[in-house]
């Protein structure tokens, strides 16, 4: 108990610098010269598709991001391990996979089941980085983890940044989610909200100034951190809102996008289990969309509209944080990591957001930035996991990496983008399976395939499905049942068995395992 009320006091007191504390130490002359390690920007966008200039679409404008992917590596194929906000940030910050940390809705923190994890920012703060966060890191308020951070996160709203006033109100989120046994409660779902949102509407123009909207402030707040922690060894978690619903952003990212696409496949695959599939209950909750059917194809025109309109904006919002590190003269010292927490549907199969083991809720895009990495500007096709960010951000910062993480390290992509690596990435969704009960599909992507198996989890009820994108770019057919595949199914059924064990990269796995 005494060190966990030490903990208390230290992290109080840290988070209550004064104000002016900061801004003295943006204005000290010289950064530590003793301090090697590299800084950490971790920016996490959630429900983004890879529809950016630097993964080879002209659908959406991304000139940030792309700025980005020009000086680092772009990851065309990185998956989250559920396509759920709150499964998939706790997988991914804490590098383990939601079997592991026994997460599956956006209700449970991570501590529950293992009280013990150490997160990201948690692991870099023990080895003497400031760490601190702005926006939806861990998602909504309720489910932050204040054993991560050295100076109390910050989101619109709150008190002042590194004031004591937010730092009171972190241990009051913290004793409260204790006090519920790590579950946050249905009143506090909410992630992050919009000044001026339209309450039941799914997408609006803001007529707000841009500043007004919470991502712009988040953006905003994170660009003066890093000017007050310049000479600090410091890593620094952004989380933005959009393009998660509601979809709002100023007109003239509206401007840019003057008519909206229509879904592309919006059929659900042939001969696939209907339980696979979802209502799209996460757009549903507003009133401009109908209870259940297909949405009509001019509300689907005005969303897709919408959320690319977001997209833009959010990446604006990333080359803020770009330029702070650049004109803080930063980027020799700071790895910039910006990523998807999941992929998003947009009508495709006839789904909206994410909630699936397909492809585009599970594709989470990925573009990393290191000081003096090799091969800058270049794309991997490598096969990684959002579980491999955790590792990875250890090797390129030179810090030791925690054992029985359940990721890999990506960094000698950096040197190599086209060698052997994963052969499979890795996902799972909990589903409720007509005349079984509760159920897990499990998902396996290969550079070709995606196998699944669905079972019930009380039962033994399996049922698989096949996907080849050789044949099709999107699941328009499951292939499992038919006869012509059977060795293939076979031949998968058998790696799915092994596991994400066996599908490490070559050097990872023991000798007599290795191709």
């Amino acid at each position: 108990m005494q060190r966990k009320a030490s903990s208390r006091r230290e992290f109080l007191r840290q988070s209550g610098l004064s104000v002016a504390g900061a801004a003295s130490a943006a204005l000290a002359q010289d950064p530590d010269e003793s301090l090697p390690q590299k800084n950490v920007l971790l920016i996490l966008v959630p429900d983004l598709r890879p529809e950016l200039g630097c993964f080879g679409s002209a659908r959406v404008r991304s000139p940030h991001i792309d700025r980005l992917a020009k000086s680092g590596m772009t990851f065309l194929r990185n998956y989250c391990q559920q396509a759920a906000s709150g499964p998939s940030r706790a997988s991914l910050l804490t590098g383990l996979r939601p079997d592991t940390i026994r997460v599956y809705d956006d209700r449970a923190h991570f501590r529950r089941a293992l009280p013990d994890a150490v997160t990201i920012p948690q692991h870099f703060r023990r080895h003497g980085y400031v760490t601190t966060a702005f926006g939806s890191v861990f998602g909504r308020p309720a489910l932050d983890d204040r054993e991560s951070w050295s100076i109390a996160p910050w989101i619109p709203g709150d008190p002042a940044w590194r004031s004591p006033a937010g730092a009171t109100l972190a241990e009051e989120r913290w004793t409260r989610l204790q006090s519920r046994g790590w579950l946050a409660s249905a009143e506090s779902t909410a992630e992050v909200s919009d000044v001026g949102t339209e309450p039941g509407r799914s997408w609006r123009i803001s007529e707000a100034s841009g500043k007004d909207l919470s991502d712009c402030r988040v953006a905003e707040a994170a660009a003066s951190a890093i000017a007050a922690l310049k000479n600090e060894r410091f890593m620094i978690a952004v989380g933005f809102s959009r393009p998660g619903l509601p979809l709002v952003a100023p007109k003239p990212f509206y401007d840019l996008y003057p008519a909206g696409g229509a879904p592309q496949a919006p059929d659900p695959p042939l001969d696939a289990p209907s339980f696979a599939l979802h209502g799209s209950q996460e757009i549903r909750a507003f009133a401009d969309i109908p209870d259940d059917g297909p949405i009509p194809e001019e509300k689907a025109r005005e969303l897709i509209r919408a959320y690319r309109a977001c997209v833009s904006f959010v990446d604006a919002q990333i080359g803020t944080l770009i330029d702070a590190v650049e004109s803080q003269g930063l980027a020799e010292t700071t790895v910039i990591a910006a990523l998807a927490v999941t992929g998003s549907h947009l009508g495709e199969l006839g789904l909206w957001n994410k909630h699936s083991n397909y492809e585009a809720a599970t594709r989470a895009p990925m573009v990393v930035r290191a000081p003096g990495q090799r091969n800058a500007g270049r794309k991997t096709s490598a096969l990684v996991e959002s579980v491999d960010l955790f590792p990875s951000l250890c090797s390129l910062c030179g810090l030791p990496k925690p054992e029985a993480l359940d990721g890999s390290s990506w960094q000698p992509i950096f040197d190599d983008p086209k060698r052997l690596w994963k052969r499979a990435a890795y996902s799972q969704h909990p589903r409720t399976i007509p005349g079984v009960g509760p159920g897990m599909g499990y998902s396996m992507r290969t550079s070709r395939h995606r196998y699944t198996e669905w079972a019930g989890l009380d039962s033994p009820y399996k049922t698989v499905e096949l996907y080849d994108y050789k044949k099709a770019p999107v699941e328009w057919r499951n292939i499992a049942n038919r006869p012509e595949y059977v060795s293939l199914v076979n031949g998968l059924a058998h790696m799915h068995r092994e596991g994400w064990q066996g599908s490490r990269p070559p050097t990872e796995l023991p000798t007599s395992s290795r191709a």
